[in-house]
């Protein structure tokens, strides 16, 4: 069966994408920080939760999402797709009002995790037999049409959108 990957699976988006790939019979593999949430998650999955493989990682700090990847490998010996999906929003906060703190936060878990992830996705799909699979990186119409109060979000976001642009120019000019 084909084995998908799924971050931010806990929660909205990233744990509904997950619960409809493991209802088609994918193998999947539930990423968030959080171990009970995750544990809900699949146990949401019911009868398809035997495909379901939840590996707590902390998306911002690229030494876990090596081991992520190293566990994929090791599990499964490849990865099909990548749901590319964790993020976080912050309260409504004025930019003046706003810690670099909480500004190193945002854009540590929603666009270095997001290249964490996609840098080792792209490794594991191009050393695989067969080559390949795909990588959706999840933006937010909070890119085109900001938010107010949503500064770091918006900005993460935006990002995301800029580089799937940038990767798919890049994967036109290869073919």
């Amino acid at each position: 069966s084909q084995i998908a990957l799924v971050t931010g699976a806990s929660s909205g988006i990233g744990k509904a994408c997950a619960l409809a790939l493991l209802k088609e019979g994918w193998q999947v593999v539930l990423v968030g920080r959080r171990a009970d949430a995750l544990a809900a998650a699949v146990a949401e999955a019911g009868p398809n939760a035997g495909h379901a493989h939840a590996i707590p990682t902390d998306l911002s700090k690229e030494p876990e999402v090596k081991a992520l990847f190293e566990q994929i490998r090791s599990r499964f010996g490849r990865l099909d797709l990548v749901f590319n999906n964790a993020g976080i929003s912050l309260p409504y906060t004025l930019p003046g009002d706003l810690s670099g703190d909480e500004w190193r936060r945002a854009v540590d878990i929603n666009l270095n995790g997001a290249f964490y992830t996609l840098s080792h996705a792209f490794k594991l799909m191009q050393e695989q037999s067969p080559q390949g699979g795909r990588i959706i990186n999840n933006g937010s119409i909070s890119a085109h049409v900001p938010r107010p109060g949503s500064i770091a979000y918006t900005a993460t976001k935006h990002a995301i959108s800029v580089s799937y642009t940038h990767l798919r120019a890049h994967e036109t000019k290869a073919n």
